[in-house]
């Protein structure tokens, strides 16, 4: 009786997700036939006036105020606010991301996608060699993977497939055909990324999820924990380092930044420090959302805390 009541559960869980699933892929699919612009400006609408009917707008504002404790009750709503809509720019931006991506250094105007850094991607794809690019989830995170393909870069990509499995399948054939090899993220993951560098290949990571198992760093001055992957990643072989972001920009533009390659700490014996290369990362991700607050996912529990609000 016990475990006939389990498959019942589990039945009607599963079909919760497939509802839940049909209802936003219907979204998307109505979204498509209207062009791009106007579909993304009311999707950004959207969010600004759903979000904040959530109960994970109660975890984004306190996510703020702890982030910013000098700011105003009004100030904190509006980065909230906006940061609802970037969310909904965000679920919109799937359905055109084919065409959002429109960079060509040959082209005398800039168009919809401007590139900062293009002798870093043309500087990995001729000289092949062992590195990672990290980056996190900000502005459009995604189109990143997007202009490494087109610049010819074969970078495996590590992610993490959405909860729902009816989303995560639709999710990952969607990003296959664009970004290149991708792996979602599990037990296993980290030997598929140790392989792609062992042969001379790229990787790219976001480093800015919650890690229950990482190390204890710190994030706007708050305890986080975060995951050692990448510091044991360049430990093991040697691989260089790469800061990159998706700024949005007014009038449905984007910007894509990959830095010059970074130093990662050292030990006075020369080896990977492992724990000053964790934090690194997040201060090299708090000075990204500080200048763009509205563009980071602030819905994430990054500071562990939802427990705490009964969300």
């Amino acid at each position: 009786m016990k475990m006939f009541l389990t498959r019942i559960v589990l039945a009607l869980r599963r079909f919760q997700q497939w509802l839940v699933a049909q209802a936003a892929f219907g979204v998307l699919n109505l979204l498509k036939l209207f062009p791009a612009d106007p579909a993304m400006n009311f999707a950004d609408r959207a969010g600004r006036w759903l979000g904040p009917k959530l109960g994970r707008h109660r975890l984004m504002l306190t996510n703020l105020r702890n982030a910013y404790p000098d700011k105003t009750d009004a100030e904190i709503e509006d980065i909230a606010v906006r940061s609802w809509g970037h969310m909904g720019r965000l679920a919109a931006e799937y359905v055109f991301l084919d065409r959002l991506f429109d960079f060509d250094p040959e082209q005398a105007e800039p168009g919809r996608v401007e590139v900062s850094g293009t002798e870093i991607f043309l500087a990995l794809r001729d000289n092949p060699r062992p590195f990672i690019v990290f980056t996190a989830h900000s502005g459009n995170f995604e189109l990143l993977p997007v202009a490494g393909k087109s610049f010819g870069l074969d970078v495996m990509v590590l992610f993490r497939p959405p909860n729902n499995p009816y989303i995560a399948e639709k999710v990952f054939d969607f990003r296959s055909t664009r970004m290149g090899k991708l792996v979602p993220s599990h037990a296993g993951s980290s030997f598929a990324l140790a392989r792609r560098l062992e042969a001379g290949g790229g990787v790219g990571v976001l480093v800015d999820q919650k890690f229950k198992k990482g190390l204890t760093t710190t994030f706007f001055g708050r305890p986080v924990r975060t995951n050692p992957l990448l510091a044991k990643l360049v430990r093991q072989f040697d691989a260089d380092v790469y800061p990159a972001r998706c700024v949005r920009l007014p009038d449905n533009r984007y910007r894509l930044e990959i830095e010059p390659m970074i130093d990662v700490p050292r030990d006075a014996k020369g080896h990977v420090d492992v724990q000053a290369t964790a934090q690194m990362l997040n201060d090299k991700v708090e000075s990204w959302v500080r200048q763009n607050p509205e563009q980071w996912l602030w819905y994430h529990d990054r500071w562990e805390i939802k427990k705490q609000l009964n969300i």
